[in-house]
């Protein structure tokens, strides 16, 4: 097949054109040198055979939902959008490299570089469910990468709303990273299907190939449709890949929708998960809050932040409050000396007495106040560092068609707890969810453990929990 040849560039005010950056099925990306400010940008042109009130709906579309999204730090940021002079609407886009879709099949891709990229990607993904928007083209080719080296989503050029993802046809697909359901035309997308797309593109980069592809075989997009709507994923063949990554990935690819994780959050954590079995700092999670939640999060950290207890009572404080007792004690008489000196006796010395009394008075109360500060202190740290953590308890499990599905009752998770679920003796997930699927072969028995993880520590383990699948 030819490949067509880029469109014109447009003239565009403000813009001067330098080089065709890349083509696609509905536009070209040229690469243009802003003039105020000046700056290089990809400006994403719309073919001219693709202008129809359609083709304009969409581009439309796009570009309100990258400038909804782009403020996220893993989605490429959109700067402005509008018509050139000849009809032709245009993006005008942060200058990214694609660099990333060449370099995972030319050689290997450090683990957790690929698992850094992974959770940056996936907390985009997330963002966006939670804004109501389907991306459905999730591939390593739209995963570009910025001058700082940090990985960005791009391309919601066929994206969906949420309310709007069943019962329409998809206007393009991906063959080797889409889901199942979407090749078999039962859905036009949903989150599980994005969870399969984010499974199989890690998978890509770390294996150097779509996860049905089969080295030296024929692979063809009939050839791929069969294998991804009837079989398993290949291993990804890397010593270095542990086979808890491998088992978060396989199960982001199953084959039923409802056996993968919920949501890409879910997987994201499993992710998180393998980075700390490799002892690599964990990736931060990147989902924005509601404004709510943010408010609370403050209050508490003000609620419980303790202000100088330890040093209560200053040295300052303690002058301050001396000299006030001092007066006190001079407004009671008036201390008269001799020519030698010493103090005399009489109204002062009496006055003497009781300032002294007011001011030993004043030293016990304050002592106190600081012995009674000091308690309550300690009392809310160890209060704050001694919580247990629950114990999951009482897990149930049964299979079905060669899926074991274990559940179990939350035991009082935090919002910001996890459960660490072991298959055998590695962790397999790190998830919120309160069910576990684990495929399983005739007559495999498969046993699970699960652990409450709380920032970052364990508590303890529940009994062990073992199905055996029939023959």
């Amino acid at each position: 097949m030819t490949r067509r040849l880029p469109s014109q560039p447009p003239v565009l005010p403000g813009f001067m054109h330098l080089h065709v950056l890349g083509s696609g099925g509905f536009a070209d990306v040229f690469l243009y040198e802003q003039h105020m400010p000046r700056r290089q940008v990809a400006v994403k042109v719309m073919l001219s055979d693709a202008v129809n009130d359609n083709g304009r709906q969409m581009f439309q579309a796009e570009a309100n939902l990258m400038a909804q999204l782009s403020s996220h730090p893993s989605i490429l940021t959109v700067y402005q959008a509008s018509v050139s002079s000849d009809g032709r609407p245009y993006l005008v886009m942060e200058l990214c490299s694609s660099v990333l879709s060449d370099r995972y099949r030319r050689q290997p891709i450090p683990v957790p570089e690929v698992l850094r990229i992974a959770v940056k990607i996936g907390s985009a993904l997330e963002t966006a469910h939670r804004a109501g928007v389907l991306h459905r083209d999730v591939k390593p080719s739209n995963i570009l990468t910025t001058a700082y080296g940090h990985p960005v989503l791009s391309d919601f050029g066929i994206a969906a709303t949420l309310s709007q993802s069943t019962g329409e046809g998809v206007i393009g697909l991906s063959i080797p990273w889409s889901a199942p359901e979407v090749l078999l035309d039962e859905s036009a997308g949903s989150v599980e299907s994005e969870v399969f797309s984010l499974a199989a593109t890690v998978y890509s980069l770390l294996a150097g190939r779509s996860p049905f592809e089969v080295p030296g075989g024929s692979n063809t997009s009939a050839d791929l449709i069969n294998r991804i709507t009837r079989g398993k994923p290949q291993s990804i063949g890397r010593a270095d890949v542990p086979a808890s990554l491998e088992q978060a990935l396989q199960r982001g690819m199953s084959r039923k929708p409802e056996n993968r994780p919920s949501s890409v959050l879910e997987l994201v954590r499993e992710l998180q998960a393998v980075e700390s079995e490799l002892g690599v700092p964990q990736t931060a999670i990147e989902v924005a809050m509601d404004d709510w939640a943010l408010a609370t999060v403050a209050d508490l950290e003000d609620r419980t932040r303790i202000r100088g207890v330890t040093g209560a009572v200053t040295s300052a404080k303690r002058r301050r409050r001396r000299a006030a007792v001092e007066q006190d004690y001079q407004a009671v008489g008036t201390v008269v000396r001799d020519s030698h000196g010493q103090r005399s006796t009489g109204t002062a010395s009496a006055g003497h007495s009781r300032g002294m009394q007011v001011f030993s008075w004043v030293l016990v109360v304050s002592a106190v106040l600081v012995i009674a500060l000091g308690a309550t202190a300690t009392m809310m740290l160890i209060r704050a560092n001694s919580s247990d953590i629950p114990v999951v308890s009482n897990i149930a499990g049964e299979e079905s068609g060669g899926v074991v599905r274990f559940s179990w009752t939350d035991p009082g998770l935090a919002a910001t707890d996890s459960y660490d679920v072991r298959v055998g003796n590695e962790v397999s997930a790190s998830q919120q969810s309160t069910t576990f699927t684990v495929d399983a072969q005739p007559g495999e028995s498969v046993c699970i453990t699960v652990t409450v993880n709380r920032e970052g520590k364990t508590g303890p383990s529940s009994a062990q929990k073992c199905v055996e699948a029939a023959e």
